[in-house]
């Protein structure tokens, strides 16, 4: 379904179409700043009330304040049901570049690199007159054919990269660079915005390592925290008991299984199980609000330059993460599985003139639509191969017809990292359904949970005869949603 998969590139460049919107298009073609975090959670965000687990649900309690990124929701839109189609970095990020789900772009796990022949929404942009930039994480390959295309420049970290002095690689040549990583990027952006074509619209994507373990704060922020004490979450002390036994299998809780790297050091000697557990959730805690806090910092400095160069009401800011992430929730770290803390993606987006300033919107929308949406306030067409879908429309504050109401999940990486069962499944607006599919470790389960009964994901009811009904409706929708996207491999019948 991805054009020219195991051939020449499309020729994005040469068509009459292309030509005749760039000359016509020009002046009206918005800047795009895109701005990428890794396993960013949204209940680690103050814009969400640094709080929600869903909308409508339950709170925890607020952890930390992210003023600059309250400043894109506050001139622009909170998007509450944003989801990614397989919580892993590497995969997420390719479905965000091509538009399609990993079963087609053909990366499932960390092991597979994106192929750059496939076709992304820069090449697009870039063949329509935009100039484009990605600086920081790319996590998709390097060398031919893996380094980035579709811009002008780019200046990547190898794999996870550093947090203090990073090894990037600038197009095609390697450097370290002295400093945070987080003002590192910050930093080449900002010069790379100074430097460009003015009279050309831009896309820049800035890409930040931070969040991502294992949570190294930089100097400016080490001692932020230090004397709070940060609240657990509801579901700190699961016990699994009502739900599969790939959950209890998971080696994901950070009493148990979270090493000293990630805690700097080992815990106190004399400390029980439960003192051991939240020990290390403090120190992991604290190390990722910093990290957060850093990244928070220089979306500032972003934002500062675009209202210094006049450029605000010309551009597109979104901030957002490839994926969610347990904070605690359910006693783990890390996230993969389809459940909501590590499903859900913040997305911040701001856009003077067009998008409602203080807005927010509940609609479904997925990572592989971000694509779509770029090529759309570019006025480029999407490929039909793309499987995502505009949701311009929904950033206005309207009902798109026939807009989503459920989305389709798949996690790949079956066992290989933290013990976690690979799994795909079903999340309509109150419902979820998700299947266990591998045989061994096995067994092959099922889980079934009322977001509105229970938002915590603590109480399996597949078995209940009450949801009998609703386990034939949401097993038939997801027959439907795994045809409609060419995803027929491990059916459960």
């Amino acid at each position: 379904m991805v054009a020219a998969m195991d051939g020449e590139r499309d020729d994005v460049s040469g068509s009459g179409a292309i030509d005749a919107h760039r000359q016509s298009n020009a002046q009206r073609q918005p800047n795009i700043l895109f701005i990428l975090s890794d396993e960013h959670a949204a209940h680690a965000i103050s814009a969400y009330g640094s709080s929600s687990v869903f909308p409508g649900g339950p709170l925890r309690p607020r952890i930390n304040t992210t003023p600059h990124m309250d400043r894109i929701a506050a001139g622009g839109m909170r998007l509450d049901n944003c989801f990614c189609t397989n919580s892993i970095c590497t995969p997420s990020r390719a479905n965000i570049l091509t538009g399609v789900y990993s079963h087609v772009n053909g990366v499932l796990t960390l092991d597979e690199k994106l192929d750059n022949r496939q076709t992304t929404f820069p090449q697009l942009l870039q063949a329509a007159g935009y100039q484009t930039a990605i600086v920081g994480k790319w996590h998709l390959g390097h060398g031919e054919p893996y380094d980035p295309t579709g811009f002008d420049y780019w200046n990547v970290l190898p794999g996870q990269g550093l947090y203090n002095d990073p090894e990037l690689i600038e197009l095609g040549e390697r450097k370290t660079y002295p400093g945070y990583v987080t003002d590192v990027i910050t930093d080449m952006s900002l010069d790379w915005l100074r430097g460009r074509d003015k009279s050309r619209p831009f896309l820049l994507c800035t890409h930040h390592k931070a969040p991502h373990s294992p949570w190294t704060p930089d100097e400016k922020h080490a001692q932020m925290y230090e004397d709070v004490e940060v609240p657990h979450p509801a579901t700190f002390n699961d016990d699994y008991s009502h739900r599969s036994q790939a959950a209890e299998r998971a080696t994901l809780r950070i009493g148990r299984d979270m090493v000293d790297r990630h805690t700097k050091g080992p815990p106190p000697a004399g400390l029980d199980e439960a003192g051991v557990k939240a020990w290390k959730y403090q120190r992991f805690l604290r190390d990722f609000l910093k990290c957060v806090a850093s990244i928070d910092d220089n979306v500032g400095r972003m934002l500062d330059y675009l209202d210094e160069e006049g450029l605000a009401e010309d551009t597109i800011v979104i901030y957002t993460s490839d994926q969610g992430a347990f904070l605690g929730d359910h006693g783990w770290h890390d996230k993969r599985f389809f459940y909501e803390e590590s499903l859900r993606m913040p997305f911040l987006v701001r856009y003077p003139g067009e998008i409602p300033a203080g807005s927010s919107s509940e609609k479904m929308v997925l990572n592989v639509d971000f694509a779509p949406l770029f090529l759309d306030y570019a006025g480029v067409p999407a490929p039909a191969a793309m499987q995502g879908r505009s949701f311009r429309s929904v950033l206005r504050g309207q009902q798109p017809p026939g807009w989503r109401d459920s989305m389709y999940y798949r996690y790949f990486m079956h066992i290989e990292t933290h013990n976690t069962t690979a799994h795909y499944g079903v999340r309509t607006e109150r419902y979820k359904l998700i299947y266990y599919y591998e045989p061994e470790p096995g067994p092959l389960e099922w889980e079934l949970f009322d977001l509105r009964e229970d938002p915590y994901e603590v109480r399996n009811v597949y078995d209940d005869p009450a949801y009998r009904e609703i386990r034939r409706e949401l097993e038939a929708e997801l027959r439907r949603l795994r045809a409609e996207l060419g995803d027929t491999t491990n059916p459960w019948d």
